[in-house]
């Protein structure tokens, strides 16, 4: 998460302008803070908290900002502040539940440039980036690409290649990652804590949604606030692959999950009859089954014993307040 205390990466690892084939102040000052505020019955409140904070990217000439979308659901209101001062209330525009975005439309002139947008897909392992926060230089981390891989988050989420860089940044939520020609490549969505995701390069690094995928969806995103098409079905089932099974984690309250009787320890053996072998396996299956409201078949092992469960599934933006225009 990002907070204006006053601090600053060590000049050796802040990118110098000499080192860099485009304006680096134009391109720091395309990012925002970015601070919502989220009522406290709000579905996700007790996960994410009432109060958040990250950035956004400035993404087009009319101010739309690109940012993380945990940042921004549920919120009842956010302020955007760029480098220069400007304090602006903003309107939470899309949610994209499949990618992660989140688009933000500033109430008011923001007087900040945007970012070009290039590409994750031309980006390689080993290649220098920039991991930008709001701030200008001191909170801009040179960084390398240290692996592009899937990517599967224990609530039902899933990127069949996102990017992962190192060394991390402390204040990820909603930074850019922008490339050596000074184009946006990326939208930081975590921090990560083990090996396998880096590919055993570093212990600690950043998750980055590439922008590859704003594109399909970015003009339903403005017009309808969500991707075009049927929702995917959701379970509100937290997972985690231990020592091979499948086990749950938590189930979310309330939720169809949690309806049908799922517990905390439950492993997942089958879902429709068939045989999941992890968590990425599991939502494969689950989305194939058909849109939101689908009725999914699960058989869980409780205590040695088999259990089948039968949860009909929910497009889990219903479960969300809606926003309002401020």
């Amino acid at each position: 998460m990002a907070e204006t205390i006053h601090w600053a990466f060590p000049g050796n690892l802040q990118p110098k302008d000499e080192e860099l084939n485009f304006n680096l102040g134009s391109v720091l000052d395309a990012v925002v803070l970015l601070r919502a505020e989220i009522p406290d019955d709000a579905f996700t409140a007790s996960i994410l908290g009432t109060e958040r904070a990250g950035y956004g990217v400035v993404i087009r000439e009319d101010g739309l900002l690109l940012t993380i979308g945990y940042l921004i659901t549920e919120a009842s209101s956010i302020w955007l502040t760029t480098n220069r001062g400007t304090v602006v209330a903003g309107h939470p525009l899309a949610y994209d539940q499949v990618t992660g975005f989140g688009l933000v439309l500033p109430l008011g002139r923001l007087g900040a440039p945007s970012l070009k947008r290039g590409s994750a897909a031309s980006a390689s392992v080993g290649d220098d980036v920039i991991v930008a926060g709001h701030g200008g230089r001191g909170h801009a981390l040179k960084a390398n690409i240290v692996a592009k891989r899937e990517f599967t988050g224990y609530w039902e989420y899933m990127l069949d290649e996102a990017l992962f860089t190192a060394p991390p940044h402390p204040q990820w939520a909603g930074a850019a990652l922008v490339d050596r020609e000074g184009r946006l490549i990326g939208i930081g969505s975590l921090l990560v804590q083990d090996k396998e995701s880096l590919a055993g390069q570093a212990d600690q690094g950043n998750m980055f949604v590439p922008i590859d995928l704003l594109e399909p969806s970015l003009e339903d995103l403005i017009k309808f606030g969500r991707p075009a098409g049927p929702a995917r079905p959701w379970l509100g089932l937290y997972v985690g692959d231990v020592r091979g099974r499948l086990v749950v984690s938590g189930v979310a309250e309330p939720g169809p999950a949690a309806n049908a009787g799922v517990r905390a320890g439950d492993i997942v053996l089958e879902l429709g009859g068939e045989r999941v072998s992890g968590a990425a396996d599991l939502f494969r299956k689950l989305w194939r089954r058909g849109p939101a409201g689908v009725e999914v078949p699960l058989t869980l092992s409780r205590n040695g014993a088999p259990v089948p469960v039968l949860i009909r599934s929910v497009d889990r933006n219903d479960l969300h307040k809606k926003p309002r225009l401020q």
